[in-house]
C-alpha cells in the first residue's frame, strides 16, 4: 500500500493501533557512566524504526549509553519493515516518533496529511552496491545491462538506484532491471544469483563481502550530502510535548557526538545489536559508516541535504516539492540540541 493511500483511508491508518509491529528487540543497557533519572520521572515512549540496521548506530548508541534516560526518555523500539511502514506508525499514533525516509513526511504534506521532521540521522545515502563477481564500477554507465535488486519503491535505495539510472541514460527495466525485495533481504537474493549487484546497507555489506562479494560501488559519495533518514513526528504532538520532543532530539545529537569521539564504544554496541554476526564484521561494518560519514554528525537538517533529497523525489516523481523546507523542517529543536547538548563520555 503506497503512502498516499494510507493518508487517505482513515480505516487502515486506526488499524495500526492494533497492529503489532514486525520485528521487536530487547535493548540491552550498558551501565552508564552518570546517574540516570529515577525511573518513576522516565517518559516512556514508543518509537519506531524502518528497519533495523547500523545506519542508525546513533539510535542505539543512545539507547545504550544511557543518553535517553539522562534526558529523561525511555524509548520502546520496534522495527517497523519500511520507510513508508515507519511513517504509518506516526499516521495512526500507535508511536510519537519514527526514524525513516523523511519524503514520507513531504509526501503527507503534499496530500493534505500530516508530519514534520525534527531532525537528522542518516546524512548520507547510506548504501553500497555489492556483488559477487563484478569488477569495480568507476562509471554509473556500467550499470547497464546488470539486474540490480533493492527495496521496493519508495524506499530510498530503490529511489537512489532509479536516480542514478536515469541520470545516466539508463532506463529501468529496460538498460538495467530493478528487482524488488523486501527491505533487508537484498544480499540474500544477490547471492542466491538473483540479481548481479545488491544496493543494501550495513551489517549486511560487511556480512557479504565476508562470503567472497564485494562493494563495487559507493553511494554515499556519489549522492553526496544526503537526508537519508529524519526523525518524523505530527505537529499536533509536538506542539503539545515540546520537552519530550527536545529531549529526544537532544539525545540523538549527544548520541551522534559519541559515534565520532569514539568509534570503540560504536562497535561494542553493533556487537550487541547484531549478536548473530561475528564481531569482525559488525567492525568493518561501523568502520565503513564512520569512514563515509553515514551517521548524522548534527542533528539539525541541512539545507543541501534536504534539497539533495527533494530533487531526487521530485525527478522520481514522488513528490512536487510544493512545500518549502521551512514548512516541513522544524529544525528548532535540533539547533537548541546543537547549542545545549553534552559531550557524552561512553559507560566504562
Amino acid at each position: 500500500m503506497s503512502l498516499r493511500s494510507i493518508i487517505k483511508c482513515t480505516a487502515w491508518a486506526e488499524s495500526i493501533r492494533r497492529i503489532a509491529i514486525a520485528t521487536s528487540m530487547a535493548a540491552v543497557v550498558l551501565a552508564p557512566a552518570w546517574q540516570s533519572a529515577n525511573s518513576a520521572e522516565l517518559k516512556e515512549i514508543n518509537f519506531v524504526e524502518a528497519v533495523h540496521n547500523l545506519g542508525y548506530i546513533n539510535l542505539y548508541v543512545g539507547q545504550h549509553a544511557g543518553i535517553f534516560e539522562k534526558n529523561g526518555l525511555k524509548l520502546n523500539l520496534s522495527a517497523a519493515g519500511g520507510d513508508t511502514q515507519a511513517f504509518a506508525a506516526v499516521l495512526g499514533k500507535s508511536a510519537p516518533f519514527a526514524i525513516g525516509d523523511a519524503t514520507m513526511v513531504q509526501m503527507s504534506r503534499e496530500a493534505g496529511g500530516p508530519g514534520i521532521v525534527v531532525g537528522t540521522v542518516v546524512q548520507r545515502a547510506h548504501y553500497f552496491g555489492v556483488s559477487k563477481n563484478l569488477p569495480m564500477l568507476t562509471d554509473p554507465k556500467q550499470f547497464k545491462g546488470l539486474t540490480v535488486v533493492t527495496s521496493p519503491e519508495p524506499n530510498t535505495n530503490f529511489s537512489v538506484t532509479k536516480k542514478l539510472l536515469l541520470d545516466n541514460g539508463l532506463k529501468p527495466q529496460v538498460d538495467t532491471k530493478i528487482l524488488e525485495v523486501n527491505p533487508g533481504t537484498e544480499i540474500g537474493a544477490m547471492l542466491a544469483g538473483q540479481a548481479d549487484i545488491a544496493v543494501a546497507y550495513q551489517p549486511s555489506v560487511s556480512s557479504a563481502e565476508a562470503q567472497g562479494a564485494k562493494v563495487v560501488f559507493d553511494f554515499a559519495s556519489y549522492v553526496g550530502p544526503f537526508c537519508n533518514t529524519g526523525i518524523m513526528v505530527l505537529p499536533e504532538y509536538a506542539k503539545a510535548n515540546p520537552d519530550i520532543v527536545q529531549a529526544l532530539v537532544t539525545s540523538f545529537e549527544e548520541a551522534g557526538r559519541l559515534v565520532y569521539a569514539d568509534p570503540a564504544y560504536a562497535k561494542k554496541v553493533a556487537r550487541l545489536e547484531f549478536p548473530d554476526l561475528d564481531g569482525a564484521i559488525v567492525d568493518k561494518a561501523i568502520d565503513a559508516e564512520i569512514k563515509y560519514k553515514i551517521p548524522a554528525a548534527t542533528v539539525v537538517t541541512q539545507a543541501d541535504a534536504w534539497n539533495k533529497l527533494m530533487e531526487m523525489q521530485k525527478f522520481l516523481g514522488n513528490v512536487k516539492y510544493s512545500i518549502p523546507m521551512d514548512q516541513v523542517i522544524d529544525n528548532s529543536y535540533a539547533i537548541m540540541a546543537a547549542k545545549n547538548a553534552k559531550n557524552v563520555m561512553a559507560p566504562k
